[in-house]
């Protein structure tokens, strides 16, 4: 009783830090920190669904914009002796404690998987590898249309055909932004709307509704074809969802 106690007791206070750190990072830069609190286990589990039905393959497997690790947690464990699991964090305050949680896992040690902390953005992410499955945590709706039509095309020049994409957007986001945001604001959220949407028709293999987070947010699951290598992005025709 006293050995759960403490681990509980532990487990609390750090997500009492890790909820804190978000909303410091997020004060900082909005356009890095997209959300106010940590993944919850229940949009972490939705969000890395793809590697855990692959298992016990090896995988290579990419997180961006993994923050202070709540999904990276989810993974490690899901990871196949073999696999290969790269993180991209651009944020220096995030990517420190992320290479802290790699170091200090105790499931890497009992697999050969790899696991690498990258201090960048996504788009200059300089590898050669591609991957079965990414995992995204990326503020899109934060982007400009320009840089969310880059991060897209990156992700899908970075997956294997035949890969996996999920990622997820925060539910009733696209209400409270027409109440506060500028014109100017609104055109850019739309603009982001669209392009996602198209990716969405193009490629979405799932969606799924997670309850269970705070707040409630939209798991997508998108697909590389696997007929051809050189897909081209898909076409905007002003259909949004």
């Amino acid at each position: 009783m006293n050995d759960w106690t403490t681990s509980h007791d532990r487990v609390l206070a750090q997500r009492n830090a890790e909820g804190w750190m978000f909303l410091i990072e997020a004060a900082r830069d909005l356009r890095t920190t997209g959300a106010i609190a940590p993944s919850g286990k229940a949009l972490a589990r939705a969000l890395t669904d793809p590697v855990r039905t692959q298992a016990p393959h090896p995988l290579a497997v990419l997180e961006a914009g993994a923050g202070t690790g709540p999904v990276t947690r989810a993974l490690i464990p899901q990871l196949s002796r073999g696999s290969r699991l790269d993180i991209v964090e651009a944020n220096p305050r995030f990517a420190a404690r992320l290479r802290h949680l790699v170091t200090t896992h105790p499931h890497l040690t009992a697999t050969s998987a790899q696991v690498n902390v990258h201090q960048t953005y996504v788009e200059q992410l300089d590898t050669d590898q591609r991957y079965d499955v990414i995992v995204s945590g990326l503020p899109l709706t934060n982007f400009t249309p320009v840089q969310v039509e880059r991060i897209m095309a990156r992700y899908m020049e970075l997956l294997h055909p035949g890969g996996t994409l999920t990622y997820f957007a925060y539910l009733g986001t696209r209400k409270a932004r027409a109440l506060t945001a500028s014109r100017a604001e609104a055109r850019r959220h739309a603009a982001v709307d669209e392009i996602m949407a198209a990716y969405q028709r193009t490629y979405a293999t799932g969606r799924w509704t997670v309850w269970a987070n705070l707040p409630p947010a939209c798991v997508w699951h998108l697909r590389r074809p696997l007929v051809s290598a050189d897909q081209p992005a898909p076409q905007l025709d002003g259909t949004r969802r």
